[in-house]
């Protein structure tokens, strides 16, 4: 678990990166000074920032596994939420002040080890992020979906689509699942009164 000061800290650099990235200026390399370059944000890690506005999503952008440290990870990725979905047009510099910044420290990814039928029945809504993928095709959805499709079979269907496969291809047993479990923090709510 991360501490308050450093999920802080991830939001903060999280918010920077996205009013630059509205703001169509470049990312620099990120710079930590050394007292703010903790063990916990150092080390390798992946996550997904996802940005909303009025409580519907604007962008949301992450990595499944760890290839650079926590911080870099998070710094590129609220840049990339903010520009690169292609779900969305790029974030405008008047939207920034009402974005919602949240960010998912992904756990590591463990195959689901049961029969293909069972796949619905082994998965734990709200709780497990699933990855689903078959060759070069993949997608997943953060355990944050179970709060809009709860029902697990749907939950895989879409996760299919997503993939660009046809729905209930994760029936089949040459398409592999996967779950993971996040740590998941958020902004408070900007622009009201303490």
């Amino acid at each position: 678990m991360l501490t308050a000061e450093d999920r802080q800290r991830l939001l903060d650099l999280a918010r920077q990166a996205v009013t630059l990235a509205a703001e169509d200026r470049p990312l620099p390399r990120l710079h930590l000074e050394e007292d703010e370059a903790t063990p916990a944000l150092c080390e390798a890690g992946c996550a997904f920032v996802t940005l909303t506005r009025r409580d519907a999503l604007r962008g949301c952008i992450g990595a499944l596994e760890a290839r650079q440290s926590l911080v870099a990870d998070v710094w590129e990725h609220a840049y990339a939420a903010a520009r690169e979905d292609p779900r969305f047009e790029p974030v405008r510099p008047d939207e920034v002040e009402s974005l919602h910044i949240e960010i998912s420290r992904l756990g590591p990814a463990a195959a689901l080890t049961v029969p293909a039928e069972q796949r619905p029945t082994a998965l734990r809504p709200g709780i497990d992020g699933v990855i689903l993928r078959q060759g070069r095709l993949r997608a997943t959805f953060l355990p944050q979906v179970w709060d809009k499709v709860d029902d697990p079979v749907e939950f895989l269907d879409m996760l299919c689509d997503k993939a660009g496969l046809p729905r209930s291809a994760w029936r089949r047993s040459d398409v592999e699942v996967l779950v993971y479990q996040v740590e998941s923090f958020e902004e408070e709510p900007r622009g009201q009164a303490a």
